[in-house]
């Protein structure tokens, strides 16, 4: 005869290597969504920014910090498509709050802010125009980017983004901020309308 023990025993296997694999997928425990791990993994390694080439508004090739290289100024980033009717259009609102902030601050020298387009096949720079024209980004302290196609693939690896298409045309994607220390290192992440903690972090950074 079967008895409660005979049942709790497998259950227990069961349990416990769930409870493994929720641990190994949660970082510990500590990170319970894909988007909570890669904070933390950020935050706890800080990996450093590939070369990446980008193409601005204007037509004109920057890169997003090569890592052998350090700079005096603190960069934040946000990944955008421009046609995107719903977060990239908020993202770009608070963005704006902060391009505003800093430059009230008089730290407009010491910080570069870039919102770039993980869809360069479908956001030429006039596309970046309009988008930067909407939302107020006349490339000194924010400008309107996209990478080129060709850095793609490393760009979202080396931030971790997750772009899938939406079947409708658009993407669901990581809407975040993310910090860029002097070093060429990400540092942090941030949710879009944190404007406050982007804002303290950077005066820390620059400190």
């Amino acid at each position: 005869m079967r008895t409660f023990v005979h049942f709790l025993l497998p259950s227990c296997t069961v349990i416990l290597l769930g409870g493994g694999a929720l641990w190994m997928a949660t970082d510990g425990f500590r990170a319970f969504t894909e988007e909570g791990a890669r904070r933390l993994y950020v935050a706890e390694n800080r990996p450093a920014i590939p070369l990446l080439a980008l193409e601005d508004m204007n037509g004109n090739q920057l890169k997003l910090l090569p890592k052998s290289e350090s700079s005096e100024k603190v960069t934040l980033v946000e990944f955008i498509y421009t046609s995107c009717p719903t977060i990239c259009q908020t993202a770009g609102s608070e963005f704006a709050r902060l391009r505003n902030s800093f430059s009230e601050a008089g730290l407009g020298e010491l910080v570069r802010m870039i919102s770039v387009s993980f869809d360069p096949l479908h956001d030429p720079p006039a596309k970046l125009r309009e988008y930067a024209t909407n939302h107020g980004a006349d490339g000194t302290i924010w400008t309107i980017a996209r990478v080129n196609g060709q850095d793609l693939d490393i760009m979202n690896r080396s931030f971790g983004l997750r772009v899938i298409p939406d079947g409708m045309g658009g993407y669901q994607h990581n809407a975040a901020i993310h910090l860029i220390d002097r070093t060429g290192n990400l540092s942090s992440i941030f949710n879009i309308d944190d404007v406050s903690a982007v804002s303290s972090a950077v005066r820390s950074k620059l400190q």
